[in-house]
């Protein structure tokens, strides 16, 4: 496998569709886009061996031919030729070789080229598609089910003890009984995983001794990152992550990718000629108008993607079909979507795609350009990461620089952002933290950042985190500041699991991780982010299980249309909005800057069309102040579900008239 003919030495015409390199049986078609191309060769390795075959054919801008006995396996690159006059936005470098944008797996060990070493190391690789799936049937789970959990491939088992020790920080890893058993333990319907597209380590982060752990650098979008991959038995890096989705998948729990197509690894004008730069770099890259040598950079990472061109626009979507269609993942969260949507065709195409428009779509509903911070606008069918959720949820728990009306607005799926387009609930991904920013627990232990360890003098990482440190700053001893922690922890989860919208938990809040009040560990690939299940908080994992067992179990906690305050099936209204003293909330009460207990009544639901209908009565009540506030209930008798500052948060209560709620806690009852 891998090698062809030494008689094979010219290509036959070939096909310019579909792009890429593919493998028939009989050989292999290869197909490269570039519309401002002199000549493009094909360049072949064997060994230390390269063979140049010309593409002399080219079909409306598509460089091809075929090359007959080639099999998967086969290792390869491109040269292209073209003017290298960047004042024009030409950076063709025919000297050099070129990944294929279409490039299934990529081998080899980078590193950067110099004047006198112009070479990367890496080659792409010819694939046999083929694959096992068992019968494999995608879990499917609605979004008003949906319970994200964002987690990273390497980081969530490298440490752990149940995981064997060569499956540690795989693919092969993520799909571990221990891993599978801990996902269903906590009842999350989704891992959200960050980048696993192939992708590179900054230079600057490599002459300081670190790497880019969290993967937002991507080169290849087809290609799965190979250093995740624990190549068991010969198991190529395709078949392991379609093994992890495959099993994932039985176990019920659907695969999110995180993905990156607004910039690539190639970075600023001053960066490497790796792949799209030398291929086409008019085409590929939005370069600024009267000085096309430079990149425009939405992204803040040098270049900014170009999706206004067809053939890139074609490119994306390729490869989110490619994930999809032959990977079986479920979803995209798209980072930096906004710069993806800058006077293209983005959004539309994807929701008009008959394979996409079944699969979830998150976007991260901002970019570093001009009017870049675009949440709550983009179409019907997308979610998106809700920071204003994010935002809101922390000052009003934990720096009171809101009040108890942003709460409701937020509690009740921020319909202010998102109704108006025609979106249903769940188009808000609520999220308390996430990989960028404080973890959990570092949330209630640190005031301020410290980022030291990267390398940057504290520098990098976000200022203004929304936090406090109850007192004393980092780790503590003090028995007061560990309680005030533990129920604004526990106060903070529950607020995010009983609000209306898609939950998203970052993996390890569960377990009490810390990363020592870093807020931005990019690059810290050690102990600070990987997760510690040794010193795991059992307790804590147990709260948040029960958190989502409620969740699942109530209907109303989970709505698929918007709370409206109007009477319903049950002829009471969806929503009711409660004073402590038992009164209706008042326009005074919703303004005032001191009232920090409210609480919020659900009427019974016939259901979401997946769910059993719930002939309960719901009641939150929320109360951030420094003492206990007893809430006047309304009339019956009332089951204490959760009490979130309790030793025992689950054990059920009777309550008439009135329900102490303890400082910084939340509870839920139920009138049957």
């Amino acid at each position: 496998m891998g090698t062809v003919s030494e008689n094979a030495d010219k290509l036959a015409a070939g096909r310019p569709s579909p792009l890429g390199a593919t493998w028939d049986g009989q050989g292999v078609n290869f197909a490269l886009f570039s519309a401002h191309a002199e000549g493009v060769e094909l360049c072949l390795f064997e060994g230390k061996r390269m063979r140049v075959l010309p593409l002399s054919r080219c079909s409306d801008q598509v460089w091809h031919g075929y090359l007959a006995g080639a099999e998967p396996g086969q290792r390869y690159a491109y040269r292209v030729h073209g003017p290298q006059a960047p004042e024009n936005g030409q950076r063709f470098a025919a000297g050099r070789l070129l990944l294929d944008p279409y490039a299934r797996q990529v081998v080899g060990d980078f590193s950067y080229p110099t004047a006198a070493e112009p070479a990367h190391g890496l080659e792409c690789c010819v694939v046999d598609e083929r694959f096992d799936w068992q019968g494999d049937t995608p879990p499917a789970t609605p979004w008003a089910d949906t319970v994200l959990h964002e987690v990273h491939v390497k980081g969530i088992s490298q440490l752990h003890p149940d995981v064997p020790q060569a499956l540690r920080g795989t693919y092969a890893g993520l799909a571990t009984a221990a891993m599978i058993a801990h996902f269903q333990r906590l009842g999350v319907t989704a891992v959200s995983l960050l980048p696993v597209h192939h992708f590179l380590d900054e230079q600057r982060l490599l002459g300081e001794g670190r790497v880019n752990y969290w993967g937002y650098n991507s080169l290849g979008f087809f290609a799965p990152e190979p250093r995740y991959a624990a190549t068991i038995d010969g198991q190529s890096v395709i078949a392991e992550f379609k093994t992890m989705v495959r099993t994932l998948h039985a176990a019920g729990l659907e695969v999110i990718l995180d993905v990156v197509f607004n910039h690539t690894a190639e970075t600023d004008e001053f960066g490497p000629t790796l792949s799209f730069r030398g291929i086409d770099n008019q085409s590929y890259y939005l370069l600024r108008p009267g000085n096309p040598a430079a990149y425009e950079n939405y992204s803040g990472c040098g270049n900014t993607f170009n999706l206004t061109e067809p053939r890139v626009l074609q490119l994306v979507m390729d490869a989110l079909r490619y994930w999809v269609g032959v990977m079986h993942v479920d979803g995209f969260r798209f980072d930096l979507a906004a710069a993806l949507a800058r006077d293209s065709a983005f959004l539309a195409a994807v929701r008009q795609d008959p394979l996409l428009q079944n699969v979830k779509l998150i976007a991260e509903p901002w970019d570093m350009g001009p009017d870049g911070y675009r949440l709550g606008r983009f179409l019907p069918g997308w979610s998106e990461w809700n920071d204003r959720f994010r935002d809101d949820v922390r000052a009003f728990w934990l720096t009171g620089e809101v009040g108890v009306g942003a709460l409701a607005q937020r509690l009740s799926g921020s319909s202010e952002l998102f109704k108006g387009a025609g979106r249903a609930p769940q188009a808000s991904v609520n999220f308390l933290t996430a990989h960028d920013g404080f973890t959990l627990r570092d949330l209630v232990s640190y005031q301020n950042k410290h980022n030291e360890l990267n390398g940057e003098q504290n520098r990098d990482g976000h200022g203004h985190n929304l936090s406090w440190n109850c007192g004393e700053e980092g780790e503590s001893d003090d028995p007061a500041v560990l309680e005030k922690r533990r129920r604004l922890q526990r106060a903070l989860l529950a607020t995010l699991l009983i609000a209306q919208g898609v939950p998203m938990l970052q993996g390890g809040d569960e377990l009490g991780r810390t990363q020592g009040g870093n807020n931005n560990a990019y690059c810290q690939d050690n102990e600070m982010t990987w997760l510690d299940w040794q010193h795991a908080d059992g307790e804590l994992i147990d709260f948040v299980a029960g958190l989502v067992a409620l969740r699942k179990r109530f209907p109303q906690l989970r709505q698929v249309n918007w709370l409206s305050g109007e009477a319903g099936d049950h002829a009471q209204p969806d929503a009711l909005w409660w004073h402590p003293a038992g009164r209706p909330m008042g326009v005074a009460d919703w303004q005032s800057n001191k009232l920090g207990a409210f609480a919020l009544q659900l009427a019974p639901q016939p259901g979401n069309g997946t769910s059993a209908p719930s002939n309960a009565t719901l009641l939150c009540l929320i109360n951030r102040d420094e003492i206990r506030v007893p809430f006047l209930l309304p009339s019956g008798v009332w089951k204490q579900l959760c009490d979130s500052s309790a030793q025992e948060p689950f054990a059920s209560f009777r309550r008439e008239k009135t329900s102490p709620v303890a400082a910084r806690s939340v509870q839920l009852l139920s009138l049957e």
